[in-house]
């Protein structure tokens, strides 16, 4: 994920994707390769960082180890048909393993039971906080930040008014 971060071409500002579907992963960086830059070059480890401040900032907390060595690692687990090279952006898809699969398929019903047990909770109090909620379904309060964030991207629920005062608006559809 960090490389599709640093990778990323920002100037059309367009973040990069992260994509689950039942059966594989799909992370997508925008830009495509480097002029001048081959697919060999790209999968010998040839690291071009787009974003240099970015990758510095990585750097200096530790958080990537080796510059250039993502690709190499990446192709000892998946093989070179998992990259897909546009002009204007380089994807990976990763097949997922049935157990895999069965991980993110609980994962996503548990997202959707949340979603559900929060809107019905709603629909109970419109005046409830997110801490409420968390100590009612049994989840951390910033797991309920997400739930409630994705809910609202989905239009499905909305803040009418401040977090002190305000209240919830579910958005029937």
């Amino acid at each position: 994920m960090k490389n599709t971060i640093v990778h990323n071409d920002y100037t059309r500002e367009i973040p990069p994707k992260f994509e689950i579907f039942p059966d594989r992963l799909e992370i997508t960086s925008y830009g495509g390769l480097f002029e001048g830059m081959s697919k060999d070059d790209f999968f010998s480890g040839l690291s071009l960082p787009k974003n240099k401040e970015l990758m510095r900032i990585f750097k200096d907390l530790d958080m990537v180890e080796q510059l250039g060595s993502g690709v190499p690692r990446i192709l000892r687990a998946y093989s070179k048909e998992c990259f897909v090279f546009g002009d204007s952006f380089t994807r990976m898809v990763f097949p997922l393993e049935s157990s895999q699969k069965s991980s993110v398929e609980s994962s996503v019903k548990s997202s959707v039971k949340s979603s559900v047990k929060i809107l019905n909770l709603i629909r109970e109090n419109k005046n409830i906080t997110i801490p409420e909620i968390a100590q009612e379904i049994g989840l951390s309060t910033r797991a309920i930040e997400k739930q409630v964030a994705k809910l609202k991207e989905q239009n499905k629920l909305k803040r009418i008014g401040p977090d002190k005062g305000g209240h919830w608006e579910i958005i029937e559809s």
